[in-house]
């Protein structure tokens, strides 16, 4: 058995019924044995069998349970291809690399692009599967690195988009289905056939996404959120069509056939806020770890054969040589073999006076080099450095699932059927027992019941809370290992602090001036203002700020 752990980004969840879908689609793939879904983080992780299944069976999988596997995107530069063979040796041989989703090579322009899921492997294998090749590799550029940053974006930005034509739309059907109390509305916007126009897009194009996800559910045997609109709206929708275009047929005894118009357009605008909402909620709560990540460098210098190269921090191999100027951040974890300087450790440990580093002193990746230059062998690279590592933590706790939440995803597995059963039986009671027009009462009762059942944030507002506990947490310097912890966390009374009796604010502050022998305070600390500036050390730094605070 070679087990093996795959974490990848999804995109199309709607709801805890979409979480329970993906599981259970994804723990029937054979050598599948544990998989984890959240909602807000919009991630699963799988733990599987390489032996007997592989990254793409479960990417595959994902796809054909009507989601979006969101990977990332790596362009390689190509030399020493010649022909349309040498293309198709490349696109192949990337092919069967374990995590790579779709490969396209152009010969004209020499570039391969490669979309793979990051978990599963990363841009030095990709080069080195074309490298074996004999091709010549000479630089791996990431295009897309936070790629499921970038998908969020376009998703907030498409909803907002819908949600504000919906809305306008929406208004005018509204209003057009009152004329008995706007009798100053346009008579040619309260006709039928105008209201039909009006609503068509909004039901089509602005509640698109409920109707595929409703197919999606219809071929795989399952039901969610998305049933229940589609559904609901649907049934409203045609059934005003249906009174639109054949009147008589729904005028039993001469009584008005109202239509539902109003109905299907106002619930799709209001419920597509409701996504454009919670797609803003999931892009502000996962900004902690994308503000983590932006403390790595991006570049970082170092000696190969006796010359300085600077290469892109992924391309660090362990026991390169890297050197650090002042000012610059330290690219990985390493030794330091050359050299002496302070670096500001702050990010790791919160405190602000800068550490001493000579040879042999260990440095962490993403801690500031303050004064001196040096030159250090790295020792952990890439997923290894201790910033990797408390990203994970964070990603991991993000991805946790507290008791209540499991206990609302278990909820929504059977939610969607039972709402369903509810309004079928609904309709029933009203269309045998109910008053004339029975089919009209039943309908609308029917259509209540689906629509007023939609609890989206079932499934979406604990994972959001613990996203936003988390990152607010990793921000502070608070780093909460899962989800249980979080929710166990409101029952807390005490708090014990190893800090030798002081808690620090990150950097140190003036707080008294004292002056012997009747010296002026205030000259006295515009003299050590003066001494201290264009100082780099953080108490001198202090006391030039006290200085301009004191005028």
């Amino acid at each position: 058995m070679k087990r093996t752990t795959l974490d990848v980004g999804i995109g199309g969840m709607s709801c805890a019924s979409c979480v329970a879908t993906l599981e259970e689609a994804l723990g029937r793939v054979p050598g599948v044995e544990q998989v984890s879904v959240n909602l807000a983080t919009e991630r699963a992780t799988v733990t599987f069998d390489a032996e007997v299944t592989t990254a793409q069976a479960l990417a595959k999988t994902i796809e054909e349970t009507g989601y979006q596997v969101r990977g990332g995107t790596m362009t390689l530069p190509i030399r020493g291809m010649t022909c349309a063979s040498c293309v198709n040796r490349i696109e192949q041989a990337l092919r069967k690399g374990n995590g790579v989703l779709s490969v396209s090579v152009n010969l004209a322009t020499e570039l391969g692009t490669v979309s793979y899921l990051p978990s599963a492997i990363d841009g030095r294998g990709l080069r080195k599967i074309v490298e074996d090749l004999g091709y010549e590799v000479p630089e791996v550029t990431v295009a897309t690195e936070d790629h499921d940053r970038t998908a969020r974006q376009h998703e907030i930005a498409a909803l907002r988009r819908k949600f504000f034509i919906g809305a306008v739309l929406s208004a005018l059907v509204f209003l057009g289905s009152m004329p008995e109390w706007l009798p100053w509305w346009p008579a040619m916007l309260t006709h039928p056939f105008t209201l039909w126009a009006l609503t068509t897009p909004v039901q089509f194009w602005v509640g698109w996404q409920f109707l595929r996800g409703f197919g999606t559910s219809l071929r795989h045997g399952t039901a969610d959120m998305n049933t229940l609109v589609a559904v609901g709206t649907m049934a409203a929708y045609l059934y005003s069509a249906g009174v639109t275009l054949a009147p008589q047929v729904f005028r039993p005894q001469g009584t008005y056939a109202a239509v539902y118009f109003d109905t299907a357009a106002v619930l799709i605008t209001l419920i597509v806020l409701g996504r454009w909402l919670e797609a803003k909620a999931r892009g502000r709560t996962s900004e902690a770890i994308k503000r983590l990540l932006d403390l790595r460098p991006k570049t970082a210098r170092v000696l190969r054969k006796g010359t300085e190269l600077e290469i892109p921090v992924e391309e660090v191999v362990v026991g390169d040589l890297v050197v650090v100027r002042p000012g610059e951040k330290i690219p990985v974890d390493g030794i330091v073999r050359e050299g002496h300087s302070s670096v500001d450790e702050s990010m790791l440990t919160g405190e602000s006076l800068p550490v001493e580093k000579t040879s042999g002193s260990l440095v962490v990746g993403a801690s500031l080099n303050k004064t001196g230059t040096f030159t250090f062998a790295a020792t952990k690279v890439g997923k290894d450095t201790v910033l990797a590592q408390i990203i994970q933590l964070v990603e991991a706790a993000q991805g946790s699932k507290a008791p209540i939440q499991r206990l609302a995803d278990k909820i929504a597995g059977i939610f969607v059927p039972i709402v369903v059963g509810i309004a079928a039986a609904t309709f029933g009671v009203w269309y045998l027992a109910g008053p004339v027009p029975a089919f009209t009462y039943a309908l609308a009762n029917f259509m209540a019941v689906l629509l007023i059942a939609c609890p989206c944030a079932l499934g979406l507002a604990t994972p959001t809370a613990i996203m936003v506990g988390t990152g607010r947490g990793a921000e502070r310097g608070i780093l909460i290992k899962n989800a249980e912890s979080l929710e166990t966390a409101h029952r807390i009374q005490t708090v014990i602090f190893d800090k030798t009796g002081t808690l620090t604010r990150g950097e140190p502050v003036v707080t008294d001036v004292v002056a012997v022998d009747h010296a002026d305070m205030a000259a006295v600390l515009r003299l050590a203002a003066v001494a201290e500036w264009g100082s780099e050390h953080p108490l001198g730094q202090a006391t030039v700020e006290k200085a301009r605070e004191a005028g």
